[in-house]
């Protein structure tokens, strides 16, 4: 069974940062291309950041260009988000998610999801 743990929630004021975590265990990265998607209150899911299995191709979204990055420690099999400079509109729970193939912002391509992460951002 392959498992995504996310960690590195929590409450930050406009403009601070935050680093995500998505540990896995029966899988190994380098296997799966791993995406990060938020979730805001009353909206839909959309896709954040995502790596692919060599982890060299990264595709993110227009709305964290510059402020978020994605990098990976293969020897801890996890996967991290970087958020810097952090604005309300980043108020949400944050999943990582897996899949075969090449890294994508589409969830509906994802087959395998951690349990989520809230990150809310206070003025």
């Amino acid at each position: 069974q392959l498992q995504r743990v996310e960690s590195g929630g929590g409450l930050v004021q406009i403009g601070g940062s935050l680093r995500l975590s998505c540990a896995a265990s029966g899988f190994t990265l380098d296997a799966y291309a791993i995406g990060w998607f938020r979730q805001a209150p009353g909206k839909e899911r959309e896709g954040v950041f995502a790596m692919r299995s060599n982890g060299i191709w990264t595709r993110y979204a227009d709305s964290v260009k510059g402020r978020f990055t994605i990098s990976r420690d293969i020897a801890k099999n996890a996967v991290y988000l970087q958020m810097n400079s952090l604005k309300p509109e980043d108020t949400a729970v944050y999943y990582c998610a897996a899949k075969r193939g090449i890294e994508t912002l589409r969830e509906d391509e994802y087959d395998y999801w951690g349990q989520g992460t809230q990150v809310t951002i206070s003025s």
